[in-house]
């Protein structure tokens, strides 16, 4: 089964990003997961383009549509989540591909309590199908951690069961 991780941070050396990373080269067996590469391509939200979608939108509706849950990391600016994902959330916001998702949020920096609880408002109003137990808050920041640090840290284990309690054994491959 197949797991799309978006993150929410544009940045080079963002710990969100890599924690994603390292969730890919983490999944168990039967698990994959794929990094969304094209949240920075994505055209601001506008209704107005929902009758016909720009291909950055078609090609993030595809990658949600194919996969079998989602896994969700972003920084916390201004007590919310970003801008970049936010208006990627809004491009799903009418897509019938995304209702009853399984959604996992992973969060880099426990500290970052209003975002993540920004982002479980949204996510539920949008209904998806947040799946508490495969949700994550690892205190990463600060720790100067490399991704082959964090795929060998006691973080690993963490992430290995929680991408496994997101995807229901009937639906691993």
């Amino acid at each position: 089964m197949s797991i799309l991780a978006i993150c929410g941070s544009l940045r080079r050396m963002s710990m969100n990003a890599a924690l994603l990373r390292a969730s890919a080269r983490l999944a168990p067996a039967g698990l994959k997961v794929e990094v969304f590469p094209g949240i920075a391509a994505l055209p601001l939200f506008n209704p107005d383009l929902e009758a016909e979608l720009p291909p950055s939108v078609r090609t993030l509706h595809a990658a949600v549509a194919d996969c079998g849950a989602l896994l969700i990391a972003s920084p916390e600016y201004a007590h919310g989540v970003t801008g970049v994902l936010k208006n990627a959330l809004d491009w799903l916001v009418s897509f019938e591909g995304f209702i009853d998702k399984r959604v996992a949020i992973f969060n880099a920096s426990p500290r970052s309590a209003h975002a993540d609880a920004s982002l479980r408002e949204i996510l539920t109003t949008m209904s998806a199908n947040i799946v508490a137990g495969a949700c994550l808050a690892l205190p990463l920041r600060g720790l100067n951690l490399t991704e082959q640090q964090m795929f060998d840290s006691q973080h690993a284990a963490a992430i290995r069961q929680a991408l496994l309690t997101l995807v229901p054994q009937e639906a691993r491959t």
